[in-house]
């Protein structure tokens, strides 16, 4: 897989923090394929709630891993992040990538160390999504000096990498907006494996939706909710995270919350699904792409990174208001339409891990330096 100059280069993975489970992690596990003696740099390292970081030779933290509680409440520690990334030594490395929606990209390397930022977002609550963040008058006052602050230094962050590169359409044109800057699109990697294992699986619920997501706010859960409280539909939610208290309180018996589940377990519930439901606006949204590897059409709102994994009337149904009456009407119209399930998984596989392995160093390789640090990459 390697070869020449690249088998000598010293190299460093950097991630804003190690303490879950998601699309960005499969990054990272992708990138450590390529790059097997790297280690991962990051500001926080949970190791109970990221057992897949243990593949890594070693997982170096900043000074905030000695803060009591930093590990799982790192939202309350956001005006440190700045300084957890500076006072980070990437001392002899000849290339180090961050992979980040946050402070990663800030990291401050010497002129001889190439710098390659795969930026997942610009720093979500900071910008595109600021107003669903800090809804709260009273939070969004009293936050306003530290949102300030941060936002200026995102900016400069921002121009510190060598090369940026985008996961989608979306961040390609928020990395424009809010840093000015260009960036080279490279798709995030989806895999899915054991298929074989789950062929003849049977579940309890049949024609059931789904909903793959991690119960934060901005992911709008909630809005699936409200819409199948009123269709009395069967739902399935797979997924953890600070709402699902409030949302399975608000939940009718016809939505079933099965929490964090394995990969496995994760693909019997594909399989058994109508329709995978996307009521938020994502960064790319790699959920979409796992579903339509199963035959799985997708219903999704029409913003975020939805413009690159669902054809609105091939692969899924798009639907233009972010409100549970949007959604109903996009459920109502799926139901009389018949998808393609041989175009669902050809089209998912525009986004292996393999394409995106190759086009990762492609666009590297691409990136303007007088000696790219990939130029001897091998695939």
């Amino acid at each position: 897989m390697q070869s020449g100059k690249l088998k000598k280069m010293k190299v460093a993975l950097v991630y804003d923090r190690v303490n879950k489970w998601g699309g960005a992690e499969r990054v990272l596990l992708a990138l450590h394929e390529m790059f097997p003696d790297a280690p991962l740099y990051t500001s926080v390292y949970d190791e109970a709630k990221a057992p897949w970081a243990k593949v890594f030779p070693k997982v170096y933290t900043s000074f905030m891993q000695k803060i009591p509680f930093a590990k799982s409440n790192h939202e309350f520690l956001a005006p440190l992040m700045p300084i957890a990334f500076e006072t980070l030594d990437f001392n002899g490395y000849d290339l180090v990538i961050s992979v980040t929606s946050e402070a990663a990209k800030g990291i401050i390397t010497k002129p001889d160390t190439k710098h390659i930022c795969y930026c997942l977002t610009p720093t979500r609550y900071l910008w595109s999504h600021y107003d669903l963040y800090f809804k709260n008058k009273f939070l969004r006052f009293i936050s306003r000096p530290f949102v300030e602050y941060l936002r200026v230094w995102d900016k400069v962050a921002s121009q510190r990498p060598d090369q940026i590169i985008a996961i989608s359409t979306e961040v390609k044109n928020r990395i424009r907006k809010y840093y000015g800057l260009d960036s080279e699109i490279v798709f995030p990697p989806v895999e899915i494996k054991n298929l074989k294992l789950i062929k003849n699986c049977k579940l309890e619920i049949k024609n059931y939706f789904l909903v793959v997501s991690r119960l934060v706010p901005y992911k709008r859960v909630d809005l699936a909710i409200k819409a199948f409280n009123k269709l009395k539909l069967p739902l399935i939610i797979v997924g953890s995270g600070s709402q699902e208290y409030r949302l399975r309180s608000k939940s009718k018996s016809n939505i079933k919350f099965v929490g964090f589940v394995s990969g496995e377990e994760l693909a019997k519930y594909y399989r058994g699904a109508k329709a995978l439901i996307m009521p938020q606006e994502e960064d790319f949204g790699i959920a979409a792409v796992e579903a339509q590897s199963f035959g799985v059409p997708v219903i999704a709102y029409k913003k975020g990174g939805v413009k690159d994994t669902v054809i609105n009337g091939k692969t899924g149904i798009i639907f233009d208001s972010q409100t549970p009456e949007g959604l109903i009407g996009a459920i109502q119209k799926f139901d009389k339409w018949c998808p393609d399930k041989e175009e669902l998984i050809t089209g998912a596989k525009r986004f292996s891990k393999e394409r995106f392995q190759k086009s990762f160093i492609r666009a590297c390789s691409g990136g303007g330096w007088r000696h790219s640090p990939l130029a001897s990459f091998k695939k």
